[in-house]
């Protein structure tokens, strides 16, 4: 017979039994096998730099997280190693009204306009997301937009993204949806970027071996589980 003691030990022997989840800021064996590396320890700013010789400022490492602090001095910060083809996740937050994104390849030669970049939007709070679908988050920002249908989550609520680049390819996933997909040099991207604002900018718009970076818009945004693996 379960009586109401046996029940409750049941009920400790089966949580006891489930599977734990994978912890933050770790790679799981899966993930080592398939060549990912990690990002962010949760601890330290080991393998990010400030962008372009810049001071530092506006991070913070705290409770396992990357937090880019609101309306202080702070600066964009970068990879200190280049990528070319290659695949990125991570996982970010933004609080009502926050905006802040990913860019890739990043150089320090055109520090005006650094990359593309992975929008990260408060889309409903932001005056960007006013603007259109193309400065939404999931946007290849100012030049295409990211499916209508992408799963947004609330402001405060995690997401998870995925970049990934093979040869002229670019995909941008959002929360386990791929929003967005665009071949470098395509008639879609030329128009895009013909409307946008680096129409003028020279070399804008090609691929080229360059860092990642997480842009600093005096927004607050955290980071977790920065993840990447280079393909062939």
């Amino acid at each position: 017979m379960l009586t109401p003691r046996n029940l409750i030990a049941f009920v400790a022997l089966a949580a006891f039994s489930l599977p734990s989840s994978a912890a933050e800021n770790q790679l799981t064996p899966a993930e080592n096998s398939a060549g990912w590396t990690l990002l962010f320890d949760g601890q330290t700013l080991n393998g990010w730099r400030p962008y372009a010789g810049k001071p530092v400022g506006g991070w913070e490492v705290k409770d396992g997280t990357l937090h880019a602090i609101a309306k202080v001095k702070g600066v964009e910060l970068i990879t200190e190693k280049k990528y070319d083809n290659f695949e990125f996740s991570w996982e970010w937050k933004v609080p009502v009204a926050g905006n802040n994104g990913v860019k890739y390849f990043v150089t320090e030669a055109r520090t005006k306009s650094p990359g593309h970049e992975y929008q990260m939007l408060d889309d409903n709070g932001h005056p960007d997301g006013k603007i259109g679908p193309h400065r939404q988050t999931g946007a290849f920002y100012d030049v295409l937009p990211p499916a209508a249908d992408k799963p947004s989550r609330t402001p405060g609520e995690w997401n998870s993204s995925r970049l990934v680049v093979q040869g002229n390819r670019v995909e941008h996933w959002l929360n386990g949806k791929n929003v967005l997909t665009y071949e470098l040099g395509s008639d879609a991207v030329k128009a895009g970027l013909a409307k946008s604002k680096f129409a003028k900018e020279a070399g804008f718009g090609d691929k080229i071996t360059g860092h990642l970076m997480l842009t600093y818009h005096q927004d607050d945004c955290w980071y977790r589980n920065l993840k990447i693996r280079e393909l062939k």
